[in-house]
């Protein structure tokens, strides 16, 4: 039986492009459609329990690209027609014109499959089980949790149907910076940066929601 997805909101379009795009080989492949009423774009990230777990925000503008790059030291973003910096990364967009019911959205309600939350003591131990599984390390989502602010990843350690976990941090303050930069060379803890362009160290790109969370469990 078709299971139909869950969509999660992120912050804004900087965010989604940044999860599509940077930091990836070949970027992701996006789609355009309409959620409730609302236009946005979506890309699936996740299986958990052989439902889709989708990311969504909302968008108006029309075009065949998501396009991302760094303007001035500043991460760029834009939905464009054409293909014209090459230094910039272009994620297609795949425009649905009538939703199929396998991809409406389904609401997260108590008896839905949920991540197990498992807290890593520090952002080294974060970034250790991120990093180096696929070309492209995981990345790594925040979101808001009463006083503190979670930033973790999704696995599932052993590929099978059983648990999935979001592994993550407790942090007493909002990551506003959008990527973790750190090196496995000179000792030094790893830290929120703005950018991806100082040699020597390596990045996790991190994702901030809308709001907290629906699928992680208290």
């Amino acid at each position: 039986m078709t299971k139909n997805p869950f969509y999660i909101e992120l912050f804004d379009l900087t965010e989604f492009s940044r999860l599509v795009c940077a930091l990836e080989r070949i970027p992701r492949t996006c789609f355009s459609l309409v959620l409730d009423g609302k236009e946005g774009i979506s890309v699936q990230m996740d299986l958990l329990k052989e439902r889709p777990v989708n990311y969504f925000v909302p968008n108006t503008k029309y075009g065949h690209y998501l396009s991302y790059g760094f303007k001035t030291g500043k991460e760029d973003c834009d939905v464009v027609n054409t293909i014209t910096n090459p230094t910039y990364l272009y994620s297609p967009i795949i425009r649905i014109k009538g939703m199929p019911e396998s991809m409406k959205p389904v609401a997260p309600v108590d008896t839905d499959p949920s991540y197990e939350p498992l807290e890593l003591e520090d952002l080294a131990s974060l970034l250790k089980l991120s990093y180096g599984f696929e070309e492209s390390p995981f990345p790594l989502f925040a979101f808001p949790d009463g006083s503190t602010w979670k930033v973790g990843v999704f696995m599932n350690f052993n590929e099978s149907d059983e648990a999935s976990y979001f592994c993550h941090v407790n942090l007493d303050y909002e990551p506003t910076k959008p990527f973790l930069k750190y090196s496995s060379k000179d000792g030094i803890e790893p830290s929120f940066v703005a950018g991806i362009s100082e040699h020597g160290y390596s990045y996790l790109k991190v994702i901030k929601l809308k709001g907290k969370h629906p699928l992680v469990k208290p």
